[in-house]
């Protein structure tokens, strides 16, 4: 966790259990205790390098892997999930909640369902007229939020499909060779698939024929854009049956998450495909994340190489852990994914203080921010405007901004980070994830007063808003 000690109790027992091997064997050939090994188990006590070592050379457990990232993950929705007033009576501590997603994260995730379901609920309930029936449809997910969370608590990282994509990259020479010449052929060659325009006029990225065995592309979509739709025809034609395996493990409830599951793994393997893995991390380390110069070297978009950067969560061989985060001008999040310890709010905008929304009044460049969380760790984070029109001068292009960033021990690692003074505590800006969470009490830019705190009104004085935090 954020101390640097490692609790893996469960993981511990489960290696244990599935040898089926009492507590004193096991602790015997790992040459511990056995108080100190059901103390592991219980999460009372770290585990030491010591034990580390003797688990990998023991019981063959890769190290890399024993990583707090996905607890993390479920600890942050987790905080904020009872964060709500509905939990106002219990205040649970942190080393409580640690205990939870370490040793029934099951619990947890059924905990967060559950406060989602309650969230969606009140919200569609309040925009709807006070006759209106009560359906349980209110109170379930969505497929795409399901969906979204699939991908949240697998690290946005599937293995099978990414080994599959860096196979069949080093078999067509990407990305030494252009993907706009390699793509075609192989689906040419292998698929009979001729690559043809899509007639003027017609709204469409991709259309594909499998009667007429052709592939319709819009010709005014940067070449980028072409060469990922073509990787995502491969991934449907050639990976049909590992994707649907992967979607049915996601135990999703309707159809249609299992649709939108399948599209998204399909882009993953697109991405995957373009931007392979081990030459991908090579690149990013050899060029310090320099976005231009890597969408330069492999043919992408910067889009496509911030997204990537965020998937590089492979067992052994991690990049460094950074968020990526997808914002429109309303300040909606429509893409997000964070290796970091940042985890975006799911309900909300984002933190006006953020360097992403300033990326709209400074296109073509881009910015950067030193910034601090409430819980006092900093990141360095980066925004540029990006713009998707592929229909003329009539057609409204669309505007985004897209946020890439990493925790300051590995600002290093990244050119973004050269002048800037990371040692002062002044240089970082305080920003929040969602103002119903922030508990800063002097915001300028608060939005709605924090969820967990008094108000006090004061009515014969006023300040920048119009209450105070107590």
């Amino acid at each position: 966790m954020a101390s640097g000690k490692l609790y893996i109790g469960r993981r511990v027992r489960e290696l244990r259990e599935a040898g089926r091997t009492t507590q004193a064997a096991f602790a015997e050939r790992l040459g511990i205790s056995t108080s100190y090994l059901n103390q592991i188990e219980n999460n009372q006590r770290p585990v030491s390098a010591a034990v580390l070592l003797s688990l990998a050379e023991k019981f063959q457990v890769d190290i890399a892997t024993l990583s707090a990232s996905d607890g993390d993950r479920l600890l942050s929705a987790l905080v904020e999930a009872l964060a709500d007033p509905l939990f106002e009576p219990y205040a649970p501590t942190l080393h409580e909640l640690k205990l939870i997603t370490q040793n029934a994260p099951g619990l947890a995730h059924a905990l967060i369902a559950c406060h989602q379901a309650y969230r969606r609920n009140g919200e569609q309930l309040a925009s709807y007229d006070d006759q209106m029936v009560r359906t349980n449809s209110f109170a379930e997910l969505t497929p795409y939020e399901e969906v979204r969370d699939f991908f949240h608590f697998v690290d946005n990282y599937v293995h099978e499909l990414d080994l599959a994509a860096e196979r069949l990259a080093a078999d067509l020479g990407l990305p030494d060779r252009d993907p706009g010449i390699a793509l075609p052929d192989r689906l040419e060659a292998r698929h009979g698939i001729r690559i043809l325009k899509i007639d003027p006029g017609e709204d469409t990225l991709r259309r594909f024929d499998p009667a007429a065995r052709a592939l319709f592309l819009n010709p005014y979509a940067p070449a980028a854009t072409r060469s990922f739709q073509m990787a995502f025809q491969i991934a449907a034609l050639e990976f049909g049956a590992e994707i649907d395996a992967i979607a049915r493990r996601g135990e999703f409830r309707t159809p249609e998450a299992v649709e939108i599951c399948r599209i998204g793994l399909q882009n993953y393997f697109a991405g995957a495909l373009t931007l392979p893995y081990q030459p991908f991390l090579a690149a990013a380390r050899e060029l310090r994340h320099d976005l231009e110069l890597l969408a330069a070297r492999f043919g992408a978009s910067l889009e496509q190489i911030a997204h990537r950067l965020s998937t590089l969560q492979r067992p052994g061989m991690k990049g460094v852990p950074v968020f990526f985060a997808r914002i429109d001008r309303a300040g909606n999040i429509t893409k997000r994914h964070s290796a970091a310890k940042l985890q975006f709010a799911r309900y909300g905008a984002a933190c006006p203080l953020w360097n992403a929304h300033q990326a709209f009044e400074m296109p073509g460049r881009i910015i950067r921010q030193l910034a601090e969380t409430p819980d006092g760790v900093r990141y360095l984070s980066v925004a540029t405007e990006i713009v998707k029109s592929s229909g003329g001068f009539n057609a409204t292009p669309r505007r985004y901004a897209i946020a890439l960033g990493c925790e300051i021990s590995y600002a290093s690692d990244f050119v973004y980070a050269d002048g800037l003074d990371i040692t002062s505590r002044s240089a970082f800006d305080p920003i929040g994830i969602s103002c119903r969470i922030c508990d800063r009490p002097n915001c300028a830019q608060r939005a709605v007063p924090p969820l967990k705190q008094r108000l006090a009104v004061d009515h014969n004085r006023r300040g920048v808003l119009p209450y105070a935090l107590t």
